[in-house]
């Protein structure tokens, strides 16, 4: 499990040390880094999947498009060059130096560092890195590189899906693009024994049936492959007294929803998943069984790292912890502020197993209450 993230002159960060856990959330205001710090993972995994023997970074693919140097590099305090580094378990640690010129639209890799052993501009890497590195920081690549990685910006409803080859296409696509071809392809495989719900057959299919329903009750799912067509249809019903209908017939929320499903049921052990903003288009008490999923996916070893604004998806992480379900200590919480000369930029209030946060910044989770005191004229803001 990767247990730091280490970043120095990378977009809004000079440096910046983030402990991560098996759920880690990211919370805080708007432009405060929070999307920076998934992109920042999500480079390595674009460049190790795209350009499996390259030794430069790939700010532009698939997953992310990032633009050109100046657009990565922190303006305030970089100048050509940031680093990023991983703490893996207790000892492993990789670190990376890019350098690149102002038009450049992916960078030199400057210096890799392998648990202290350190190689300048490196002249062969595979997965970004030195090809004799041990078995422990192989498997840490491979986790990287079939990370998967969900976006906020998920792929509208449609009338049918492409149907992929499931040997090219990354997991269910940063968009949740995949995600219906992925389940059609995956449909009977198993899923892990510690996310498979009672009820349903422990195949993906029928348990991303279950875990939909415990969001929208009464949900189902059909998947169809029209003879000689490189294409699935999707059909949904939300009710037991409805029949199927096309997903532009149905809440908007259920396809939204679904590419996070099918990710959780197609993980692996030991897997990784981002995502942005899982709350979109949930209510609030979806959010909050959000926040249960979440800690599901976590107990079931699959490390995950959420950006969310949501507080009703931390409160359905803390109820998990206070019911069991996942430890205090596997839970990380870091809120993002703004970079200015008299705050601290990362603040990581700390939870109990009662659920219970022990402090409470401002900014952090409290405008309920602020509207709350002002409607009651207790406050004037």
């Amino acid at each position: 499990m990767l247990t730091r993230l280490e970043l120095r002159f990378f977009k809004c960060f000079e440096l910046l040390r983030l402990p991560l856990a098996p759920l880690t959330l990211l919370t805080g205001l708007n432009a405060s880094g929070k999307s920076s710090v998934l992109q920042a993972l999500v480079l390595l995994h674009q460049t190790m999947r795209e350009r499996e023997w390259s030794t430069r970074l790939a700010l532009n693919g698939a997953a992310v498009r990032l633009g050109a140097m100046p657009d990565v590099v922190d303006e305030v305090t970089g100048r050509d060059t940031f680093q990023i580094a991983l703490v893996d378990g207790d000892e492993d640690i990789c670190g990376w130096a890019f350098r690149g010129d102002r038009r450049d639209m992916s960078l030199d890799v400057l210096r890799v560092s392998v648990n202290g052993l350190t190689r300048e501009r490196p002249s062969e890497l595979h997965y970004l890195l030195p090809l004799d590195v041990n078995e422990c920081v192989k498997s840490m690549a491979g986790r990287l590189r079939d990370l998967t990685y969900i976006t906020a910006e998920r792929l509208p409803p449609q009338e049918t899906y492409v149907l992929e080859d499931p040997h090219v296409v990354s997991a269910v696509g940063p968009r949740g693009e995949h995600a219906v071809s992925t389940l059609h392809w995956g449909r009977d495989e198993p899923v892990l024994d510690d996310l498979a719900l009672p009820g349903a057959p422990i195949n993906r299919l029928r348990q991303v049936e279950e875990r939909m329903r415990t969001l929208f009750p009464g949900f189902a799912i059909d998947l169809q492959q029209p003879p000689r067509a490189n294409a699935v249809t999707l059909r949904l019903r939300t009710s037991d007294a409805t029949g199927f209908h096309s997903p532009i017939h149905t809440g908007f929320g259920l396809t939204q929803i679904l590419p996070i499903v099918v990710a959780a049921m197609s993980a692996s052990k030991g897997g990784i998943i981002l995502i942005e903003n899982p709350e979109v288009h949930l209510h609030p008490a979806g959010q909050a069984l959000m926040g249960q999923l979440m800690a599901d996916i976590a107990h079931a070893g699959i490390q995950i790292v959420v950006e969310t604004h949501s507080d009703h998806v931390l409160n359905g992480v803390r109820r998990a912890v206070k019911a069991g379900r996942l430890t205090a200590d596997q839970v990380a919480i870091h809120f993002f502020r703004p970079r200015y000369d008299d705050l601290t930029q990362v603040l990581s209030p700390v939870l109990d197993n009662s659920g219970n946060i022990d402090e409470w910044p401002e900014g952090f989770f409290d405008q309920f209450d602020r509207d709350a005191n002002y409607f009651a004229g207790w406050a004037d803001d």
